[in-house]
């Protein structure tokens, strides 16, 4: 795991251990969340008529314009977020089952663990049940109980903190996209980027910037294996 503080992960001054779910429980390398994009672009093409590569264009351009597809959807066309997000997360989840050093890897740490994400709460289910650590898991905080305000909006990190009773001192965030590390960096939460250079993350996603990184790894198991060893 490469540093950029200096200073060692203190585990037991952390209370509290702020996960993402998507790239972040799983690995990006996995192409999980590919399934995930290619239903968004179904979505998308069958429900405006388009051809596949204007359902791509129109996507992105949802995406960088309000940082998710579905917020984009509901403010320009009045879609039914409870359906898209239904749709778009009826992905194939074989390829996960239970995963023991993940199980106890997360186990292994001290303190609460909750997760926060942009996608729901009952995605997040999915998968925390097809690795078998859903009983690690206290809190879900998904885009739902954000009101619709994805990461990296500031106002969802306090009103997150708030409901989950999280002190940002005392607690650290594990996310694979930089930018969403920013907001709470500023709270003083101590930051971990899973970083994947080698795969096709968003360019979004990074920042030149990374002073609010406190700490890098490129997997949550191979972070865990050194934290807990």
């Amino acid at each position: 795991m490469a540093h950029i503080d200096s200073t060692p992960i203190s585990i037991d001054a952390i209370k509290t251990w702020i996960f993402d779910l998507d790239n972040t429980i799983y690995p990006a390398q996995s192409r999980l969340f590919d399934q995930v994009r290619h239903r968004m672009t179904d979505y998308i093409q069958h429900h405006f008529s388009l051809e596949r590569t204007a359902a791509k264009a129109m996507q992105r351009d949802l995406f960088l314009r309000h940082r998710t597809t579905m917020k984009g959807l509901m403010l320009e066309h009045g879609t039914d977020p409870h359906h898209f997000m239904d749709y778009v997360h009826d992905i194939d989840l074989t390829m996960l089952g239970y995963d023991k050093e993940l199980d106890d890897g997360i186990g292994a740490l001290s303190g609460r663990k909750v997760i926060f994400t942009n996608g729901s709460a009952d995605h997040a289910a999915n998968i925390l049940d097809a690795y078998g650590i859903r009983h690690h898991f206290d809190f879900t905080y998904d885009i739902f109980s954000a009101d619709f305000q994805p990461k990296p909006e500031p106002r969802t990190y306090a009103d997150f903190m708030n409901k989950a009773n999280i002190d940002p001192a005392s607690a650290i965030m594990v996310e694979d996209m930089a930018v969403n590390l920013k907001p709470a960096y500023d709270m003083g939460v101590t930051t971990l980027w899973l970083d994947h250079p080698d795969e096709d993350v968003p360019s979004e996603g990074r920042m030149d910037d990374i002073s609010h990184i406190h700490y890098i790894a490129d997997d949550l198991k191979h972070f865990l294996s050194y934290t807990n060893r």
